[in-house]
C-alpha cells in the first residue's frame, strides 16, 4: 500500500464519537485557561495561529475543533494538550473502561491515538494507545519546549523522522525524543502498527 501523508489541519475528531464531550469539555477549559492567563481572543490568536473567529466558536461550543487546532491553542496558552481535554477531578480509584476513552482520528481514519488515562488533575505526563494502518504517515508539529515523547512499539513496525534523523523500530523496542522539532510516524509494511505513547512536559509548560 502506498504510504499517504496527513494533513494535520485535516486530522479531526468525528463528532459521531466525541462530538458533545469536545464541545463541552474543551470550551469550558480554554475560556478558563485563558482568562486565567490574561488573555484576550485576539492577543491568543496572534500567540496560537488560530483565528479569533475560530477561538471563539469553539468557546461558544459551536464548533468541533481538529487535532491540529488543539494542538496550536495548547502551544499559544503554553499548557500540556490534555489541559484542554481534562475531566473534572475524581479522587481515590479511577476506572476507564475501553468503551469509555475518547478515539482521535485523523480525517482518513490512518492515524488514531487513545487516551489510556483520563485527563484530570494536574498531570505532567499523557499516556496513549497509537494504531497507524499500514503504509501510513502521520506528520506532526512540534510541540512545546521540552515535551519528551516516550514511545514503545508493540507490533507492527515504526519508521520515526525527528528532524534530520530516521530511526526504524521492531516490536519491543522503544525510543524517547525531544518533541519540540517537527517530527512523523511512518508506517512501511503492509500491516498495522501498535504503540504505546508516553508525553512528558518540561515543567516550564502550564
Amino acid at each position: 500500500m502506498v504510504g499517504q501523508s496527513i494533513d494535520p489541519a485535516d486530522a479531526e475528531i468525528p463528532k459521531e464519537i466525541d462530538g458533545d464531550y469536545i464541545t463541552d469539555v474543551v470550551k469550558d477549559n480554554l475560556k478558563l485557561i485563558r482568562h486565567t492567563k490574561g488573555l484576550s481572543l485576539d492577543k491568543l490568536a496572534s500567540k496560537c495561529g488560530v483565528s479569533r473567529a475560530m477561538l471563539s466558536q469553539i468557546e461558544q461550543g459551536k464548533s468541533v475543533p481538529t487535532i491540529s487546532v488543539l494542538w496550536k491553542v495548547a502551544n499559544g496558552l503554553n499548557v500540556p494538550f490534555s489541559d484542554l481535554l481534562k475531566e473534572r477531578r475524581q479522587e481515590g480509584v479511577f476506572v476507564l473502561k475501553h468503551e469509555n476513552s475518547k478515539l482521535l482520528y485523523s480525517s482518513s481514519k490512518v492515524f488514531s491515538s487513545r487516551a489510556l488515562f483520563p485527563f484530570v488533575g494536574n498531570r505532567k505526563t499523557e499516556f496513549y494507545e497509537l494504531i497507524l494502518k499500514p503504509g501510513g504517515i502521520e506528520v506532526a508539529d512540534p510541540h512545546q519546549t521540552g515535551t519528551i515523547e516516550n514511545i514503545v512499539v508493540v507490533s507492527g513496525k515504526l519508521r520515526l523522522r525527528v528532524g534530520d534523523q530516521v530511526v526504524e523500530l521492531e516490536p519491543k523496542d522503544s525510543v524517547y525524543f525531544r518533541a519540540d522539532v517537527p517530527h512523523e510516524y511512518s508506517n512501511p509494511t503492509d500491516s498495522e502498527t501498535l504503540m504505546y505513547l508516553v508525553m512528558d512536559y518540561s515543567e516550564e509548560v502550564g
